[in-house]
């Protein structure tokens, strides 16, 4: 039986679970190459390449090795892409469909952790743990009233997307004694209340929510879906939040709802630029906590996001049909694909069970 040939190149934050689960494995053989040492090896080892195990974000990767139509026309004999994480920034999707290429992505591998980050600074914008912490150390005396925080208790929970981490803020937030709203174009309102939301539109949720949690893709239909309308129509005082994507909300418009007053605080963790410029003007505001795209970015998430690529190539060598395939109207033109270049046929049923663990 041939070999699955898969490539990736190496990156700060490798696992190591991912090697060995790919060492142990029968008929997967992987190569690794150093960014930007060895190019042309690297480009030769694509030419016979069936898996590109390919980094998910933007800033993580230099450009001519994202996933795009010059790398598909040099990777001839290329089946899949499998993104490091959830996200797949890095992958033109459509590209990729029109290849017979299937795109895999670890949706849920990271969820425990962007909910842990999301609530996290709910609550230090809510509590004004930050605020007081900056003043402190610049050495500025205020009253303890100056500081007054608010209660999650009672407030209102806004989650736009439910998907694997908003449905995990949901619970999260319950827990806290809010009342959780959730609006997701994906999903019907019974599956969003089966999630642990009110279903609602997103004019009601802006309107009625005292924080707003973006869990949502960065899409043409999501790309600067919160303007300044969007903030203007938000209550005044609430919270914004977003550990999604950046270009989604209008950073420019979040700055001057802030500035003015009629927002209380934001909790950043995705940036148009990432990471954003020092003198950025988010990040010169008491009431901004800023993080750089790292919510999702854990020992425990690492591990999770590692096993479950490795378990999906490894499913993918014996024929088995991706759990999470980003692309699912690729599999007639994959199957005969992965027929010609193997001499056997995909089983489009099979599933492997270990991949819906999350």
């Amino acid at each position: 039986m041939s070999l699955l040939q898969v490539v990736r190149l190496d990156t700060p934050m490798d696992a190591p679970t991912f090697n060995a689960m790919l060492a142990a494995a029968a008929g997967v053989e992987q190569r690794v190459f150093a960014m930007g040492q060895d190019d042309e090896q690297a480009w030769a080892a694509f030419g016979q390449a069936h898996v590109y195990h390919v980094a998910s974000a933007r800033d993580d990767l230099p450009l001519h090795w994202f996933v795009n139509d010059n790398l598909l026309q040099k990777s001839p004999h290329l089946l899949a892409v499998s993104a490091y994480g959830a996200g797949y920034d890095t992958v033109d999707v459509l590209a990729c469909t029109q290849a017979g290429v299937c795109v895999m992505n670890q949706a849920g591998s990271n969820a425990a952790a962007v909910a842990e980050h999301t609530i996290g600074m709910i609550l230090g914008l809510s509590k004004r743990i930050a605020y007081s912490d900056r003043r402190l150390r610049r050495g500025e005396r205020f009253t303890r009233a100056q500081a007054m925080g608010g209660d999650l208790e009672g407030a209102v929970l806004g989650l736009v997307g439910m998907g694997h981490a908003g449905s995990r803020v949901a619970a999260l937030g319950r827990a806290l004694g809010m009342r959780v709203l959730g609006c997701d174009p994906l999903l019907s309102a019974q599956d969003i209340e089966r999630r642990g939301a009110e279903p609602v539109s997103l004019p009601t949720l802006l309107t009625s929510a005292d924080v707003v949690s973006l869990h949502c893709p960065l899409l043409d239909s999501t790309r600067g879906m919160m303007g300044r309308a969007q903030f203007a129509a938000m209550k005044p005082g609430a919270l914004f939040i977003t550990t999604a994507r950046g270009g989604i909300h209008d950073e420019q418009a979040l700055c001057e709802a802030l500035e003015q007053g009629h927002l209380g605080g934001a909790g950043l963790d995705v940036w148009a630029v990432e990471p954003p410029a020092i003198d950025h003007p988010l990040l010169k505001l008491d009431n901004v906590i800023a993080t750089n795209h790292t919510a999702g970015v854990t020992v425990g998430a690492y591990q999770k996001m590692a096993s479950m690529a490795a378990e999906q190539i490894i499913a993918l060598a014996g024929g088995v049909r991706p759990a999470r395939l980003v692309n699912p109207e690729v599999w007639p033109l994959f199957a005969s694909r992965f027929e010609r270049i193997f001499g056997r046929a995909p089983d489009a049923q099979a599933v492997n069970p270990g991949l819906h663990r999350n």
